[in-house]
């Protein structure tokens, strides 16, 4: 090839180089193989937004359930609440919510009020609301696996209305939710701020609705006990003392499961789900859940924490009492502890226990157990427990809302994951301590899954042991619940009624003095 030919050529790969570059710039502009749009997600980053239509006044609907108890009149209202600047009176973002209200009650210092919150901190109350509380539920096998779709509701035999009137909060960003603008976000992201954000909707609510001197309950499922717990202090602080604060698969400090520690905190809970799945021994699998919860707690607290705390000290015979005792109680072979140096985290255990059968146990429920689609990894390629569930919540409640409460929309439901910018530290312990502190009549009910990897119980019973109440309150005010489910202990319906029947004993005792 001469020198003519060579520059014809590098011009014909230019000039091809050149068309493709502009073919691919066009696709571009046309959205094909673009980066994802925000169609769907809410940006934080923008500058103005599309106002909403928010109802002018809440929209009311007349219904009725009947319970164990009788029949219960009720109103429904769903409304947004603008949460104000206290200092420039502006509106900086609106909170849905949903409100269950008996009727005829004429003395309001009779019939509790209860605020309800899921968690994530981006999660919304769907779950409370149409798994465990509300008058309707979706509609699911009697262990919480999801039916085919379509889905659909049923009347719930569960709903809290016999021990009070219900109100279910999203948090910002999250269910109908939003900023008033985009920039507005951030003020409500983060415990202090949506401790504060969710303190002044109580207090608005408390005026709009004239409650004032009912009796208050607040209760959250998982980050929603960190803001639960931390309501019962900031109420306080705000001379809005609660009667009682209800917390389902709890996290309240996160430092309770971090370092060495989160190998203490999940053990208990493998062994649950080992026991669970028959994976062990005769002498072990005959005994019962509760009896095995005591072995675990055992074990973990024993001979594993002392191994922990001595780390590089311990003697070989120690290591290998602890590795034998390991592959005892999780049904996981000595050769697979040993590898992992007698820690197994989440991933590595969910896909070694059920192998030989291909399955991965699941992170919310590991009584749930989904196919492995990569067989070599030692983490789960999803939540299956999770994916069951969410796409039958989400369509239920917006069937629910248009066709029965009557709010027709074209917003978008959120039911995880867009919540403003938030920090990773959750510790709210203080705040508890500081409501029994200041109001030693509070009582407090705490609700465990045996089998629940999200929020496990053992760490939460060391937050309890290690809060600093006085005697009294310890013996008295505090009372716990355990379920033989997982993180949504609700979706389960033999835990679910023994769930409702402890919740129904705590608002009693509370109301009692």
């Amino acid at each position: 090839m001469n020198t003519k030919e060579r520059i014809t050529a590098k011009n014909c790969v230019f000039i091809l180089l050149v068309a493709a570059a502009a073919v691919y710039a066009l696709a571009q502009s046309r959205g094909a193989g673009a980066a994802p749009n925000n169609f769907y997600r809410f940006n934080y980053g923008l500058e103005e937004m599309q106002p909403i239509a928010y109802p002018a006044q809440p929209i009311a609907t007349q219904h009725q359930i009947r319970l164990q108890n009788g029949t219960i009149k009720y109103t429904a209202r769903v409304g947004f609440m603008p949460i104000r600047n206290a200092t420039s009176g502006v509106s900086e973002g609106h909170l849905f919510y949903v409100y269950y209200a008996q009727d005829g009650v004429t003395d309001k210092s009779r019939r509790p009020v209860w605020f309800l919150f899921n968690g994530g901190p981006g999660a919304a109350t769907v779950w409370l609301h149409m798994g465990a509380f509300g008058p309707k539920v979706v509609k699911m096998h009697s262990n919480g696996l999801a039916l085919p779709p379509p889905y659909t509701y049923v009347d719930n035999p569960n709903c809290l209305l016999d021990t009070g009137d219900l109100v279910f909060i999203d948090a910002m960003g999250t269910g109908y939710s939003r900023p008033d603008k985009p920039g507005y976000g951030p003020n409500f992201g983060g415990v202090d701020n949506d401790l504060a954000a969710f303190g002044e909707f109580i207090r608005c609510f408390l005026n709009e609705y004239n409650l004032w001197g009912s009796p208050i309950f607040v209760g959250g499922e998982s980050y929603g006990t960190t803001r639960a717990a931390g309501l019962a202090g900031t109420l306080t602080d705000r001379d809005c003392p609660i009667n009682g604060v209800m917390l389902l698969s709890a996290i309240f400090d996160v430092n309770a499961s971090a370092g060495e520690q989160r190998q203490l905190a999940t053990l208990p809970t493998e062994i649950m789900t080992a026991h669970y799945h028959k994976k062990l021994a005769p002498d072990l699998q005959k005994l019962t859940v509760e009896q095995i919860a005591d072995e675990a707690r055992r074990f973990a607290s024993g001979d594993y924490l002392e191994y922990l705390y001595d780390g590089a000290r311990a003697t070989p015979a120690q290591r290998e009492k602890v590795l034998n005792s390991m592959a005892r109680y999780t049904g996981l072979s000595k050769a697979f502890i040993d590898g992992l140096d007698l820690r197994v985290p989440l991933g590595p255990f969910s896909t070694e226990l059920l192998r030989d059968r291909h399955l991965m146990t699941s992170r919310l429920d590991s009584r749930f157990a989904g196919y492995q689609i990569d067989g070599g990894a030692n983490a789960t390629s999803f939540d299956f427990s999770n994916a069951n569930i969410e796409n039958c919540f989400l369509t239920c409640f917006q069937a629910y809302v248009r066709n029965e409460l009557n709010y027709k929309n074209n917003n978008i439901y959120y039911v995880s994951g867009n919540a403003p910018p938030w920090s990773g530290e959750y510790n709210t312990v203080v705040n508890l301590e500081n409501g029994f502190a200041k109001n030693p009549h509070m009582r407090l009910f705490v609700g465990f899954g045996y089998y629940d990897f999200a929020c496990p119980f053992y760490p939460v019973e060391w937050t309890l042991a290690h809060m600093k109440v006085s005697d009294d309150v310890k013996k008295n005010n505090i009372s716990l619940g355990y379920y033989e489910s997982g993180h949504m202990v609700y979706i389960d319906q033999p835990s679910a009624a023994k769930y409702h029947a402890d919740l129904a004993k705590f608002v009693k005792d509370a109301l009692a003095k």
